[in-house]
């Protein structure tokens, strides 16, 4: 017996622009005050650069608002009661497949990203052995080998493109440790997936209108073909592993013969759309979370010396220094690295945006919601709040000292969402971002272009539109990055002591 998943969304334009008209009109309660009338360069602003658009609104509005983007009013509750309200206290009062990440399921399916309700917490149930902390600390071996292959060919004066080299190496990772596939096997090779993901993720990059579009040489036939391509290689090796019984320690394996408590499997529809969601998250966020830090630490370089510091005394220096272990990427092995990485997620979350779609009316801050109203929470937004984060643009990891960590309302830090949709593979994600950046600092600094400017992508994750380095020796001699063999044994037995 198979988990029995909702019906498909309509991916037809039109049919949910009549839908999103009809239900606003049959709204029974006021909408919150705000900007309600039609605006091309209000859409085009919120789809090219949202942050200051939302903060704008935030201060003339307060911490509910409705903004029209073109046919649609799009309620907006920011700050960290509107975060709080949304994620746990009034959890249930929101469903996530009808939000505007519907859009995903053209891509991802139905994974835990676009799904809701019974078949949301069965899956979630299902999936969660496979992020256990003796999991993934079993998979820091495939990051460190991974990591060191990829730092070990950067060579001092050398350019390069930081987040596509990022993208690469994530995406390698999450093929081993979530799809249990060899990155230079001949069905990986293939098909080209560092390739096939941005241009399918392009896609969510165009404005609202360039969506629309259908046919020939479209957004929306260029990302159809990565989808595809991408199938090929996902329902390939469903289809071997079914046929051989081959199993591993990936979730793919897990996926394939998890059973919920009424005996109930997935399908292998089903095990795509997880598998492609999994994919898509576990490299996307990843590669954008490192590329945000290591951006900060070149404008910042005050900042690398005590992290350089707590490295040496950590994991030795020069030809002693050793591999990061799985005790030393737990979050308290490195505090240092973490505030950094904590003060990165702050200013730059990369899933920065919570879509949801309201079931029944409601008020928040004395204003009423309708049901079926689009409503959406910004991480990145409340994260630049003044009040909660004082000057938000500069990146200052004291913000994240125990104490001033602790001091923090509840929900005014929430990189990885909350309650029942807080981010399955977060701190698989952690673990990785430690390990590769820890493995960095060791092997070299990395330089800004002078007069570089950072521009950000919003969708449907924030990144930058690449950023350019140079590679440079760090302060002291270049410490050892060390390479393990691929998943061996005696390594994999060093890493977790």
């Amino acid at each position: 017996m198979s988990l029995i998943g909702p019906p498909p969304l309509s991916s037809n334009p039109l049919a949910v622009m009549l839908d999103d008209v009809r239900k606003e009109r049959a709204a029974t309660v006021p909408y919150p005050p705000g900007d309600l009338s039609f605006s091309l360069r209000r859409a085009s602003q919120i789809a090219k650069d949202p942050l200051p658009a939302l903060l704008d609104a935030y201060e003339r509005h307060g911490p509910i608002f409705t903004l029209r983007i073109l046919h649609s009013r799009i309620v907006f509750m920011i700050g960290a009661e509107a975060n709080h309200f949304i994620l746990l206290s009034n959890a249930k009062r929101f469903i996530w497949r009808e939000g505007h990440f519907r859009e995903l399921t053209a891509l991802l399916g139905d994974g835990l990203l676009t799904i809701d309700g019974d078949f949301h917490r069965r899956s979630r149930r299902i999936m969660l052995p496979a992020f256990h902390r003796e999991q993934i600390e079993g998979s820091v071996a495939t990051i460190v080998t991974e990591a060191g292959r990829a730092i070990e060919r950067l060579q001092p004066g050398e350019r390069f493109d930081f987040f596509a080299w990022t993208r690469r190496l994530a995406l390698r990772v999450a093929m081993r440790a979530i799809f249990g596939l060899d990155p230079d096997g001949e069905l990986a090779r293939s098909v080209d997936a560092a390739a096939l993901f941005p241009q399918a993720l392009s896609f969510y990059s165009h404005g609202p209108l360039p969506r629309m579009l259908r046919g020939p040489g479209s957004p929306w036939s260029r990302m159809q073909r990565a989808r595809s391509e991408l199938n090929r290689l996902i329902y390939g090796e469903i289809a071997r592993r079914r046929a051989s019984g081959e199993r591993g320690l990936d979730v793919l394996s897990l996926l394939l013969d998890a059973r919920d408590e009424d005996g109930a499997a997935f399908s292998d529809r089903q095990v795509r759309d997880e598998v492609m969601t999994l994919l898509f998250a576990g490299h996307d966020t990843t590669t954008a979370t490192l590329s945000f830090m290591f951006y900060e630490l070149a404008r910042n370089p005050d900042l690398q010396a005590p992290l350089r510091a707590e490295q040496e005394a950590v994991l030795g220096g020069g030809a002693t220094r050793r591999l990061p272990a799985a005790a030393d990427l737990n979050g308290n092995g490195l505090p240092q690295l973490e505030m950094v990485l904590e003060e990165t997620l702050r200013k730059y979350p990369p899933a920065w945006i919570g879509p949801r779609r309201s079931v029944e009316p409601f008020e928040f801050a004395g204003h009423t919601v309708p049901a079926h109203a689009y409503v959406n929470y910004s991480s990145w937004v409340t994260h630049h709040l003044p009040e909660l984060y004082p000057e938000p643009e500069r990146f200052d990891p004291e913000r994240f000292t125990a104490e001033r960590k602790a001091a923090l309302p509840r929900g005014a830090y929430v990189p990885f969402g909350g309650g029942s949709r807080t981010c399955i593979g977060m701190r698989f994600g952690q673990v990785e971002i430690r390990a590769i950046a820890s493995m960095l600092l060791a092997h070299c600094a990395l330089e800004l272009p002078e007069g570089f400017e950072l521009r950000i992508r919003e969708a449907p994750t924030i990144g930058p539109r690449g950023l350019p380095m140079r590679v440079c020796d760090p302060p002291r001699a270049p410490a050892r990055v060390g390479r393990l063999d691929a998943g061996g044994p005696a390594g994999a037995e060093r890493l977790a002591a």
